[in-house]
């Protein structure tokens, strides 16, 4: 079979000429001299034996037999451009993979935003994100299926770093009709007789070990039910039952019909839940090195 010798810029310059139905606007786009570009087209046309092209005072309409030629192009040329990202992604250099492990709500808040920023920012890194309890953030981080986890603040494991992030106002989730509604300000102490349900998975075991500290007396624990679902579905519980729960207020980024958020309070100001991020001392990884730099521009300190 005779080798006609088409080389893919070629394929990328007929394209482009199609899509600006110009030869001028083209050439523009590609930094290039417009009679230049006309003669590679030209040239291109010879070897292959058709017309891709009528030349007007318009600019270039695509001919009958062009079309064909031009849409396979087009594939051609897209396909190539898949192929390059996926070999940057796979390869460990500046783009790469991120794993980052989370156990908080990711509706709104700062994790939310600290996500979005990092996949607009730098939209070839296959960004994973992987939910869990504390447990299995440690396990990921030590065992490197993890780059880095943000979780409440506590994880005392060997050969782990951390640098705090931000807290986030605790509230107590009520019904409606709860009597606790009434009051201007909601303490602790004020729910030690409700009845706690927390997910068992996620941000929860922290959560219900947090009521636990707070409300356990000498002769009293409070009543913490554990479900194995997770937070959005909890809250959907409370509105059907008798319970309550406390959320982050992440947790408020969507309406939740017949709920009502309410601030907790310690003695010295609202209660709060402290953030951090936690990674291997050792991991090298460039796409995380760039998740530190967008960590430290919005959470300077």
């Amino acid at each position: 079979m005779h080798n006609i010798g088409i080389e893919v810029r070629q394929l990328r310059y007929a394209v482009l000429t199609a899509d600006s139905q110009s030869f001028a606007r083209a050439a523009a786009t590609l930094g290039m001299k417009q009679s230049t570009l006309s003669r590679k087209v030209k040239d291109m046309e010879i070897r292959l034996g058709i017309k891709l092209f009528e030349r007007t005072t318009r600019g270039a309409e695509v001919t009958e037999n062009g079309k064909v030629f031009i849409e396979q192009a087009r594939r051609i040329v897209t396909d190539l451009d898949n192929l390059q990202i996926t070999a940057r992604n796979v390869s460990y250099g500046l783009q790469g993979r991120l794993a980052v492990g989370y156990c908080s709500s990711l509706m709104s808040g700062n994790l939310k935003l600290a996500f979005s920023d990092y996949l607009s920012r730098f939209p070839e890194v296959q960004f994973d994100g992987i939910e869990g309890g504390p447990e299995k953030i440690v396990h990921g981080l030590q065992s490197q299926t993890m780059d880095v986890g943000v979780v409440p603040i506590g994880l005392g494991e060997d050969g782990l770093l951390s640098k705090p992030l931000w807290s986030e106002r605790l509230f107590a989730v009520l019904l409606g009709d709860s009597d606790l509604l009434s009051k201007e300000r909601i303490y602790w102490q004020d729910l030690r007789r409700e009845v706690f349900v927390v997910s068992s998975n996620g941000l929860g075991p922290i959560l219900g070990n947090l009521i636990s500290a707070r409300l356990t007396e000498q002769g009293f624990r409070p009543a913490v039910i554990y479900q194995d679902t997770s937070q959005e579905s909890v809250l959907s519980m409370i509105a059907a039952k008798r319970f309550i729960s406390i959320a982050t207020e992440a947790s408020q980024g969507v309406p939740w019909q017949d709920l009502h958020f309410r601030e907790i309070n310690d003695p010295s100001g609202p209660a709060r839940l402290e953030y951090a991020l936690y990674w291997r001392e050792d991991n090298e990884n460039p796409a995380l090195k760039h998740f530190f730099k967008l960590i430290e521009e919005r959470y300077p300190g």
